[in-house]
């Protein structure tokens, strides 16, 4: 189990009986601290968190709409928080979001051992591209490059830190004072790396961390986020829209990590959901059908319009079309997998009928009280063959309860979640079930 944190580190809602929080407090660390340690107590293996470096105004040609709502701004940077957020806890992960569209290949390598260093092990990197040209101009580019493009030069950065996080043997370090010898220069190596997009002389200038390579986490479900995702990744972020695609996804991505000469069993592929909790089945149903009268709502359809012009890599403002003409067949250069799911088969329908009926995270049926939801997920697991889920629900203190606590507990007695950790590294206990 995971638990995605994304939109601004959850800043929605500020307000509201269970938020517990100001509108400034997600710039603190406190809720996120307490966030981690509760998930440990719940047995999740770690909290994966969502980054963005820019301010989106794509939709209706101005910020207006982003900063009005909080919409992915403002936002800090996340790696400073990953290792506050481990500072009371002992062995959950936590997966920090590096582009490298944004990051030199050096730099990311020696944050990522560092922040390694840190948790005690605990750290994971997930490896984006990038998704709007906002983002590229933040960072010297005119615009991102084609979709495909980026994965190809995310192939060669993967290569450049993974030869940086090897380039200190492993009996690298003596650490004896009386010679004396903190480490044997001959087994510190330069990797003179040169590729067509990155350079690095190396080697790393800092020691090995305790998992020596850092957890890799791959979000990208296209063709060329599977084939990054095949070669290095540890987890994975995919999509579970029903049983039939989670299975047909997971076992895709088994044969790709076989194919690459790599133990199926080395990536785990954890489906995002938002399962809708209550204190009973009922409770649940009533809390479900208040989302559902939302949906249609003017504000609702804005943020999912909002939505489709970010994902669409800021190429396109879908304020500009009629809500009750055909579903435009745009895929852009953004999140390609992300937009096909709305324009796929959808050719006949309306705009208004396409974003009201699809969600972009589904539930899966996941409504009800604990132990329901608890069965249902075990049921879909059995069908699916594996991983786990990584849940998606807003930030406040009840949901952090309804979650470590409540669902926790449920799927603990059925066994379906760990009640100790056996290893100190996130890998090991993410590869241990």
């Amino acid at each position: 189990m995971g638990w995605f944190l994304g939109n601004g580190f959850g800043i929605q809602p500020w307000t509201g009986t269970f938020s517990g929080r100001s509108m400034t407090d997600w710039m603190k660390p406190d809720l996120y601290v307490d966030l981690t340690s509760s998930l440990e107590r719940g047995g999740y293996d770690f909290v994966f968190i969502e980054d963005t470096s820019m301010v989106e105004d794509t939709y209706e040609g101005s910020a207006a709409h982003t900063l009005s709502r909080g919409t992915m701004a403002p936002k800090n940077d996340p790696i400073p928080l990953v290792p506050l957020m481990t500072q009371r806890s002992k062995h959950i992960g936590v997966i920090a979001t590096i582009s490298t569209s944004q990051y030199p290949p050096f730099l990311a390598a020696r944050q990522a051992v560092t922040l390694d260093h840190l948790t005690e092990g605990r750290f994971g990197a997930n490896i984006v591209t990038s998704v709007t040209h906002r983002v590229g101009q933040n960072f010297g580019f005119d615009k991102l490059p084609p979709h495909d493009e980026r994965y190809t030069r995310a192939e060669e950065w993967m290569d450049v830190v993974s030869q940086l996080w090897e380039s200190w043997d492993e009996d690298a370090l003596v650490l004896n004072p009386d010679l004396p010898m903190y480490a044997d220069h001959t087994k510190v190596n330069p990797i003179n790396f040169r590729g067509d997009y990155f350079s690095s002389r190396g080697p790393l200038n800092t020691i090995p961390g305790p998992q020596r390579r850092p957890v890799i986490a791959q979000a990208g479900n296209s063709s060329p986020g599977r084939a990054l995702a095949s070669k290095h990744a540890d987890t994975m972020l995919a999509m579970g829209h029903n049983v039939e695609q989670m299975k047909a996804f997971r076992e895709d991505m088994r044969a790709r990590v076989a194919a690459e000469g790599r133990d199926p069993d080395s990536l785990k592929v954890m489906f995002l959901v938002t399962p809708m909790l209550g204190e009973n089945d009922e409770h649940a149903r009533q809390r479900e059908a208040e989302r559902l009268a939302y949906v249609s709502s003017d504000e609702s359809i804005a943020g999912i319009l909002w939505g489709l012009s970010y994902v669409s890599g800021g190429e396109v403002d879908f304020s500009k079309f009629d809500l009750d003409e055909k579903m435009p067949n745009i895929i852009g250069n953004g999140e390609q997998s992300s937009m096909k799911q709305y324009t796929a088969g959808n050719e006949d329908k309306t705009l208004r009928e396409v974003i009201t009926s699809i969600r972009q995270i589904g539930d899966l049926g996941l409504i009800g009280s604990p132990d329901t939801v608890a069965a249902k997920m075990g049921e879909i697991m059995e069908e699916v063959g594996g991983d786990g889920f990584l849940v998606y629900p807003e930030v406040t203190r009840r949901t952090i309860a309804e979650y470590s606590d409540g669902l926790s507990l449920a799927l603990r007695r059925r066994g379906l979640i760990r009640d100790t950790y056996d290893h100190s590294t996130l890998r090991e206990n993410l590869l241990d079930f």
